[in-house]
């Protein structure tokens, strides 16, 4: 997000490194905005200003010395609330969680560091993630920057709101349905969803194992895509804690064949019907991108029906089976959200024939979809049905709930594929709008480089205004 009032984080970062910047002065500015917006946005779970500071005059230090130093020496950043940070508390939104306090970073967190970054705080989610609003009996609700009646999104919502407040440069989220594009696209900043392994989920509450490892993964959010390029390029790597993480190195995408690369606007009724201002945000998408020498045509994908049923089985009846034997006895002491999410997700039963079944299907259904992008390797959607809803304005239940709103993310889900949100619009309420750029797997860097096109394409975005902060 190109704006006015906050820099990106690759301004930052070499505004820092040529002396222009200090990591002190931006730590302090960035705390100043969080003293200020937090009473009303209710982002963060955890603050470290203390060490923050120290922190940053440790890279002050450093570069008055002109010691070498990272991509990210002296940039503040956040991390989502379920994934380790050595001696902060890290609840995944429950009280179930209170007082674990990891010992070692995950590899995502060594490796911002040792990159340069400074870590200010963790920020809110729903309880163990499984909604997309983001409230719970720990902390409360986050609230969108844009206007503080809407939800910020959720699972990462404390994150969307924190960046795109400007109380953070960038961070990291994670997504087993939408959960980084959601609120992002809700609180009008960027997210990646990366194939699964390229960075690695060790760390990360629940554990990337088993269903969770198939449709979850970690990734980065920032206010720009160029922003999130970094961070990505930054987190990108094979660690053996994640089952399937895998070395794919990173590759440049600087250039592109403009006219040879085939752009799908995708259909298909499996997905529903879109806001009108939504199908219009698509429609502009991609006007942009045609102006941008790009080829964009219609691009009816078959199988998101059954890909969707999948995703639900999964996300569903398999992970809320082990959820609902993880706060077996303490029914009490869980969110209403977490109880409604359960009531659904284990109501109709589970079976062994069912799980080997949905495991072989998945794999075969996949194989059929990236047979069908063979010659198109991107496609242009909504992130949801609609922009931001109303605090407690989402559930479960059929015919309204998640599993119709949210279908356009959730299938990337199932199929491993990555996808980034982008902010286009604004309804007519003054919330934004984002559209979504959809690869295949393994190819995020593509997914990143169209991404980045339509947001120059786009031009400068403008920040909420905050005036109800």
């Amino acid at each position: 997000m190109q704006t006015s009032s906050f820099p990106t984080l690759q301004q930052i970062a070499e505004g820092i490194r040529s002396k222009a910047l200090s990591p002190v002065e931006i730590i302090d500015a960035h705390l100043k905005r969080i003293d200020s917006y937090e009473p009303k946005l209710n982002a963060f779970v955890h603050l470290d200003p203390h060490e923050a500071r120290i922190q940053a005059s440790v890279a002050q230090s450093s570069i008055l010395r002109g010691d070498p130093v990272g991509p990210l020496h002296g940039v503040p950043l956040t991390i989502k609330s379920c994934i380790d940070v050595a001696g902060w508390p890290v609840p995944a939104g429950s009280v179930l969680r209170i007082g674990y306090n990891p010992k070692r970073d995950a590899p995502l967190v060594a490796r911002l560091k040792a990159a340069g970054a400074i870590l200010l705080g963790n920020t809110n989610t729903p309880e163990f993630l499984m909604a997309y609003e983001t409230n719970n009996l720990l902390k409360g609700r986050t609230s969108n920057p844009w206007n503080v009646a809407y939800s910020a999104g959720g699972s990462s919502g404390g994150e969307a709101a924190a960046i795109a407040s400007g109380c953070s440069a960038g961070g990291v989220g994670s997504d087993g349905g939408g959960s980084i594009r959601v609120p992002a696209h809700f609180c009008g900043i960027c997210g990646l969803k990366p194939t699964p392994g390229r960075i690695p989920a060790t760390g990360h509450f629940p554990a990337g194992a088993g269903p969770f490892s198939w449709i979850g993964v970690v990734g980065p959010m920032a206010r720009t895509i160029a922003d999130v390029r970094l961070l990505f390029e930054v987190m990108a790597g094979p660690d053996p804690g994640d089952a399937l993480s895998s070395p794919v190195p990173l590759r440049s995408q600087n250039k592109i064949d403009r006219r040879s690369l085939r752009i799908g606007i995708l259909e298909s009724p499996a997905l529903g019907a879109a806001t009108p201002e939504t199908h219009a945000a698509v429609q502009h998408a991609a006007k942009l991108l045609v102006d941008q020498g790009f080829t964009l045509e219609p691009f009816r994908l078959d199988g998101l029906d059954r890909a969707l049923e999948l995703w639900w089985f999964f996300f569903g009846p398999v992970i809320g089976h082990l959820l609902s034997k993880a706060v077996a006895g303490k029914e009490n002491q869980i969110s209403p959200m977490l109880r409604e999410y359960l009531s659904y997700a284990i109501s109709g039963g589970l079976t062994l024939d069912s799980f080997i079944e949905a495991c072989a299907e998945r794999d075969l259904l996949r194989a059929r979809i990236l047979r069908q992008m063979q010659e198109v390797p991107i496609l242009l959607s909504p992130v949801s049905s609609a922009p931001a809803f109303l605090h407690g304005g989402g559930n479960y239940r059929p015919a309204t709930g998640y599993r119709d709103t949210m279908r356009y993310s959730q299938w990337l889900n199932l199929t491993g594929f990555p996808g980034a949100s982008v902010p286009v619009s604004l309804s007519s309420e003054g919330l934004p709008i984002g559209v979504q750029i959809i690869g295949r797997p393994h190819e995020d860097e593509l997914v990143l480089a169209v991404a980045e096109r339509l947001e120059e394409a786009r031009g400068p975005w403008r920040a909420p205004a905050l005036k109800n902060l």
